[in-house]
């Protein structure tokens, strides 16, 4: 009886916490991949404190927080500030494609600057905010704002000393925020060393402390977003990248979408004849990944190329990133084999994307692939070769960068298909990036010397789903295509 009376009282007490979980209401930041992590935005009227160094972008998402709450949520906003002009302000977004001058002259929009110096004595005698705190009200009456921002507290707590005074004031200043009902965003100044703001006790009374932080590796600069606490919310605990481009502030995607995407039984030819002989004469299946893995000059782009024009044929659209040649440098060289992807690229079927991968950071690839991905709703996307990209990154980078690009387009039912150069003089049956295994197709070229000549070979290693050869196919690329040799010869 006693057993059961303790396993009821926690039974209770799970469905309570649960309960308290599921009533916690949110805001919506309107900011990519920010309401992903957080499980549907900030805490709804109640603040947040946005923490971290000189340039590391906690104005950009304080005030991107309120125009996309007035652009998407109908949600006013007021903006205080305790160093930046409105003028100022207003310049400085308009980069960011944010017109404040437009939302203020609305009444959407309430841009504030407070100057505050407090008398000399005030650590020793009474110390009161009120005033502070009726122009900071009169700001949100203004435009009846939903959200607020308050930029730089440790400006107004820079003249104190006095731990005790900065915690009193600090819970007074959160406390009266939640008695406005406002949800709020404050920032302030990481501090020394492992300290996550310059007084070390801010995060203490916060209910949501997100960390922004700005390091430079590898000559390349890396931002990263970090949600210390959220009180009564489940939320992503990792570090996230992030992005300040001429849109705002992008936080990426940082994990798999999930398992949760459709299995198509429709299936895709792969441009070459031979090779789709070898796949029961059919090709690939649509929406799956593609592997085309080898050394050097043993065919892959080629081959990447003939399943673009192959998709292209049929009047779906191909995305073809190359990390290694140029556009039109893919294209004359296609012209050897008789292929002529020109008219493809004119009809706006086929959209190639070439860049160095040291021109940007991972991150800054994974934004630019996914918007290009989005903005042209392609059928195939081709990667060539995503062993180029650990010029810029780690491996495990590389590996969950490309983990989240195939998720993504698997989800949206697209086809990836990706080649991989390797090295000579290590096991075959192998990938530089390591992402062979989360592939459900994976072709491996090779080349042999025979005979005073050079000859190519193609094996297909795995094939999800489906029958599919597991002989060794000779091929030759010749003026009207790839051959490959049948099983029979």
């Amino acid at each position: 009886m006693s057993g059961y009376t303790e396993e009821k009282e926690m039974n209770n007490r799970t469905d309570s916490k649960t309960a308290v979980l599921k009533s916690l209401s949110k805001t919506p930041t309107g900011i990519q991949g920010l309401d992903e992590i957080t499980g549907g935005g900030l805490p709804k009227g109640r603040p947040t404190l946005v923490c971290g160094g000189a340039g590391c972008g906690k104005t950009v998402l304080a005030i991107e927080f309120l125009v996309r709450g007035i652009e998407r949520f109908d949600e006013n906003g007021a903006f205080i500030t305790f160093e930046e002009t409105a003028d100022e302000l207003t310049e400085n977004t308009a980069s960011l494609g944010f017109d404040l001058k437009a939302l203020t002259h609305d009444k959407r929009l309430s841009l504030k600057q407070l100057y505050y110096e407090p008398v000399n004595d005030v650590e020793t005698g009474d110390y009161d905010l009120s005033g502070l705190f009726a122009q900071i009200g009169s700001a949100i009456d203004s435009v009846k704002a939903q959200r607020v921002v308050i930029d730089g507290i440790e400006t107004l707590f820079s003249y104190f000393s006095r731990e005790q005074i900065v915690r009193a004031e600090l819970k007074r200043l959160f406390r009266w925020l939640k008695e406005k009902g406002v949800t709020a965003i404050v920032t302030c100044e990481a501090g020394p060393g492992q300290q996550i703001t310059r007084r070390g006790i801010e995060e203490y009374i916060s209910d949501c402390v997100i960390f922004l932080s700005q390091r430079v590796q590898d000559q390349i600069s890396i931002r990263r977003l970090h949600i210390i606490k959220y009180r009564g919310s489940v939320h992503g605990a990792n570090e996230y990248p992030f992005l300040l481009t001429e849109k705002g502030f992008s936080v990426l995607p940082v994990t798999s979408i999930g398992l949760e995407y459709e299995a198509l039984t429709e299936r895709m030819l792969t441009g070459i004849e031979g090779l789709d002989r070898m796949f029961e004469g059919k090709g690939y299946f649509k929406g799956s990944g593609i592997l085309i893995s080898g050394t050097a000059g043993t065919g892959k782009s080629t081959f990447a190329a003939c399943f673009a024009a192959a998709n292209c044929r049929r009047g779906a659209r191909t995305l073809y990133f190359s990390f290694e040649e140029s556009a039109p440098q893919i294209v004359r060289n296609m012209q050897s084999i008789g292929m002529d992807l020109a008219p493809f690229v004119e009809k706006g079927l086929l959209k190639f994307d070439a860049v160095r991968p040291t021109l940007h950071g991972l991150e800054m690839h994974l934004l630019n692939m996914n918007r290009l991905i989005q903005d042209f709703a392609p059928d195939a996307v081709i990667l060539d070769p995503i062993s180029n990209l650990t010029t810029v990154g780690s491996l495990p980078d590389v590996k969950l960068m490309f983990l989240r690009i195939l998720d993504t387009l698997k989800k949206a039912n697209i086809t990836c298909l990706c080649t991989d150069l390797t090295n000579g003089g290590r096991a075959i049956e192998a990938t530089d990036v390591g992402v062979s295994s989360i592939m459900d197709t994976w072709i491996l070229l090779q080349n042999h010397p025979r005979d005073r000549r050079r000859e190519r070979s193609v094996y297909i290693l795995k094939s999800r789903g489906m029958s599919h050869s597991n002989e060794m196919h000779s091929f030759e690329m010749k003026n009207d295509g790839i051959h490959i040799q049948p099983s029979s010869e």
